[in-house]
C-alpha cells in the first residue's frame, strides 16, 4: 500500500508547466506595453516632425503666393492713375460727352497693354469701353466699383464692414474647415492693408505619419509572429512529455484507485464492525442490568400491590377520598415505571443514519414544554438567553430533545434539597453549537464515572443511571460532545457542543 509513494512525486512537473506559463503571459503582457508604448512615442514624434515640415513649405507657398499676388496688382496699379489725368476723359465726365470717349480708351489699349478699359459714371453706368458690347451695363455693386467708392466715405468704413462679413483672421492656428482640421498661416500683403491666409490639410501629415507606424506596428507583428512560434514548439515538447507522463499517472492511478476501492471497502466493514460492537456493549449492558431494573421494577410492583390493597379497605369502608389518594399513587408508580422502560429502549435503540437541520431554539421550547408541570410545580425559576438568530444544526430532533429533556431532568433532580431552585440555560453559536444548562445544586463528583451506565448519586427508585449514558452517546452519534463541570458559584453545569449548520455545510467537522 506504501509502494506507490514514490511514483507520486512525479506530477510536479506540472507546477513548472504552470510556472512557465505564467512566465510567458506576462512576457507577452510586457511586449504588447512596450509595443504600445513605442508606437505612440513614434505617432508624437513624427507627427510633430512632419507638422514643422509641412508648416515650413506652407510659409513657403504662402510668400511665393503673396509676392505674385503683389506683383500682379502693381502691374496695373498706374493705370487708373494715368487715365484719371487724361483731359479728354476729364471733359466728357464734366460735360456728360462720352461720343469720343470710347476710341480713346481704345487707343491706350496698345499702349498699356490691357485686357479691357471701362469708364464708369458716378451711378456705375459704363459710358466708354473698349468692349462697345458693354456699354450701359450697371456695375454699382461691382467690388470695383465699391472699392473705388470708399474714397468718398469714410476711412476704412466700407473696407471694414466686408472684413466683418468674412473674417478669416478670427480662426485659430489650427482650425476646421468643412469637418476638416486644417493649419492656418496669415501673411500681410502691402497692399491697402490686405492680409492673405493659407490653409492646408493634415492629411500628407497623418500619411507619412502612418506608413512609418505601419512598417513599426509590421516590425512588432513579426517579432510577436516569432515569439508564438518559438512557444508553440516549446508547447509542443512539453505536451508530449506530459503526455507520456499522463500514460504513467494513468497507470499510477489506476492502481491507488484500487488501493483507495479496498480502505474503503475495509473502512466500512470496520465502520459495521465498530457499530456491531457498540451494540453488543449496549445488549451486554442491558443483560448486566437486568438485576438492578427486576429491582427497580419490583419495588413499584410490590407498592402497587399494597396501595391496590389500601385502597380496597379504604372502598369498603366508605373512605372514597382516601382511596384516591391512593390510586394517585400508583398512577405515579405507573409513570415511574414507564420511564424506566424508556430509558432502556432508548440505550438499546441503534442510532439513526438519516439527519436533517435543526433548530436548536426550537428544540429547547419543545423540552421545555414537556418539563414544564415538573418544573411549575417544583417552583424552578428558569432563566433562557438565546441568541436573536436561529441556531442551525444536523441532526435528529426527536433525539436531541431527549438529550435537552435529560440534562433538564438532571438539573430538577440536583436543586431538590435547595430553597430557591434556579436553573440557566445559555444557547451561544460560534464555531460550534453550545447550549450549556446550570444549576445551583449540589454539584458533582466522580466525572469519571459520571457518564457511564447505570452510574448514580440518586437514591434507590429515583433512577437507574442511564439518562447522561444516552444522553452522552446521543450527542456522540451528532458529531459532538457532551461535558460536565462544577459551577464557580456552585452547583453543576452541563455543555452539549454540537457543528453548526452554515448555509447547508456544518462549520466544524
Amino acid at each position: 500500500m506504501t509502494a506507490p509513494h514514490s511514483d507520486l512525486n512525479k506530477p510536479k512537473r506540472k507546477t513548472g508547466s504552470r510556472t512557465i506559463s505564467w512566465r510567458a503571459r506576462l512576457s507577452l503582457v510586457l511586449f504588447m506595453l512596450v509595443a504600445a508604448a513605442t508606437v505612440w512615442t513614434t505617432n508624437r514624434a513624427l507627427t510633430h516632425r512632419f507638422t514643422e515640415s509641412t508648416r515650413n513649405r506652407a510659409e513657403l507657398r504662402l510668400a511665393l503666393y503673396s509676392g505674385n499676388l503683389l506683383s500682379e496688382l502693381r502691374q496695373h496699379a498706374i493705370v487708373p492713375q494715368l487715365l484719371a489725368r487724361d483731359q479728354t476723359l476729364i471733359s466728357a465726365l464734366q460735360s456728360n460727352d462720352f461720343s469720343l470717349s470710347t476710341q480713346r480708351l481704345i487707343s491706350f489699349v496698345d499702349e498699356i497693354g490691357a485686357a479691357s478699359i471701362m469708364l464708369l459714371a458716378q451711378d456705375g453706368r459704363t459710358v466708354a469701353a473698349t468692349d462697345r458690347n458693354r456699354l450701359g451695363e450697371t456695375h454699382r455693386n461691382a467690388a470695383y466699383f465699391v472699392d473705388a467708392l470708399t474714397l468718398q466715405t469714410p476711412e476704412g468704413a466700407i473696407q471694414r464692414a466686408i472684413r466683418a462679413t468674412t473674417d478669416w483672421t478670427a480662426l485659430p492656428p489650427d482650425a476646421y474647415l468643412q469637418g476638416e482640421a486644417v493649419m492656418r498661416l496669415e501673411t500681410r500683403v502691402p497692399f491697402q492693408g490686405w492680409r492673405m491666409a493659407s490653409f492646408t490639410t493634415y492629411s500628407s501629415v497623418r500619411e507619412r505619419v502612418n506608413a512609418v507606424l505601419a512598417l513599426e506596428i509590421m516590425g512588432f507583428a513579426i517579432l510577436l509572429a516569432l515569439a508564438f512560434y518559438a512557444l508553440s514548439r516549446k508547447t509542443a515538447l512539453r505536451m508530449a512529455l506530459f503526455q507520456r507522463e499522463s500514460a504513467e499517472l494513468r497507470v499510477l492511478n489506476a492502481r491507488l484507485q484500487r488501493e483507495i476501492a479496498e480502505r474503503e471497502r475495509m473502512q466500512k466493514t470496520l465502520a459495521v464492525a465498530e457499530q456491531s460492537l457498540a451494540q453488543s456493549s449496549k445488549l451486554a449492558a442491558l443483560g448486566e442490568m437486568s438485576a438492578a431494573v427486576s429491582h427497580e421494577l419490583n419495588q413499584p410492583l410490590a407498592a402497587m400491590k399494597t396501595y391496590l390493597a389500601g385502597a380496597r379497605l379504604l372502598l369498603n369502608r366508605n373512605r372514597p377520598d382516601e382511596a384516591l389518594a391512593s390510586f394517585g399513587r400508583i398512577d405515579d408508580l405507573i409513570e415511574r415505571m414507564g420511564a424506566i422502560t424508556r430509558q432502556l429502549k432508548s440505550y438499546a435503540r441503534k442510532g439513526g443514519d438519516t439527519f436533517s437541520p435543526v433548530n436548536v431554539g426550537d428544540a429547547l421550547a419543545s423540552s421545555l414544554s414537556m418539563m414544564e408541570p415538573q418544573l411549575r410545580q417544583r417552583h424552578v425559576k428558569i432563566t433562557r438567553i438565546l441568541p436573536e438568530e436561529p441556531v442551525m444544526v444536523m441532526g435528529d430532533r426527536m433525539r436531541l430533545e431527549q438529550v435537552m429533556v435529560n440534562l433538564l431532568r438532571n438539573a430538577l433532580d440536583a436543586t431538590k434539597s435547595v430553597a430557591d431552585p434556579e436553573v440557566e440555560i445559555l444557547l451561544a453559536a460560534g464555531e460550534t453549537a453550545t447550549l450549556s444548562v446550570r444549576d445551583n445544586g449540589v454539584g458533582i463528583s466522580g466525572f469519571d464515572e459520571l457518564f457511564e451506565p447505570f452510574y448514580t448519586t440518586k437514591l434507590p427508585g429515583d433512577g437507574v443511571g442511564l439518562g447522561l449514558a444516552i444522553s452522552s452517546g446521543i450527542v456522540n452519534d451528532l458529531g459532538g460532545r457532551l461535558t460536565a463541570r462544577n459551577g464557580q458559584n456552585g452547583g453543576a453545569v452541563f455543555e452539549m457542543q454540537l457543528p453548526v449548520l452554515v448555509d447547508g455545510i456544518e462549520a466544524a467537522e
